[in-house]
């Protein structure tokens, strides 16, 4: 019996009929794989470590941050080379808004978030919590961190699907 079942699973690969293996994200380390898996058509995912972020939040430092994590995919994006826009540096735009149930209270809102990624790099994060019916700012927070490159402590880590 067992060998029916090897020989059968044997026949179905090298068909090519048995399903693919679903590949491993891979991670990338810094801006210029970012914008690599951007211009050839990749989608990226995006997680933050909000814990290993610098947290501003009512114009000031916090030193208690939440141990929380967060993500989003780069569906829609913007990208603005140096001085495009009288900017510095390179950088990369994003947000998204989800409904959500208030994970501090019973009601809904809009989890409204927007990324800034820098070609140095550093990554701004801001977090902010809408009221559906009026649109009134309910929370408003700013992260700051580090595209993660596998040897530093950075927060902010980035997948691709090859």
């Amino acid at each position: 019996m067992n060998m029916k079942l090897l020989i059968t699973s044997l026949l179905l690969i090298f068909l090519g009929i048995a399903p693919e293996a679903k590949s491993q994200p891979r991670q990338l380390h810094n801006f210029e794989a970012l914008m690599e898996a951007l211009k050839s058509g990749n989608q990226v995912k995006l997680v933050f470590h909000y814990a290993k972020c610098e947290l501003i939040s009512d114009n000031e430092k916090q030193e208690k941050i939440p141990d929380a994590i967060g993500g989003m995919t780069l569906d829609v994006f913007e990208y603005f080379a140096q001085n495009s826009i009288r900017n510095k540096e390179a950088f990369v735009v994003a947000s998204e808004s989800k409904l959500i149930q208030n994970p501090k209270g019973e009601d809904y809102v809009y989890n409204y978030v927007k990324v800034r990624i820098d070609e140095n790099n550093k990554v701004k994060i801001t977090a902010r919590y809408l009221n559906p019916e009026n649109f009134k700012v309910q929370m408003d927070e700013n992260f700051f961190g580090t595209i993660n490159d596998g040897k530093n402590e950075g927060g902010i880590f980035l997948y691709v699907n090859d």
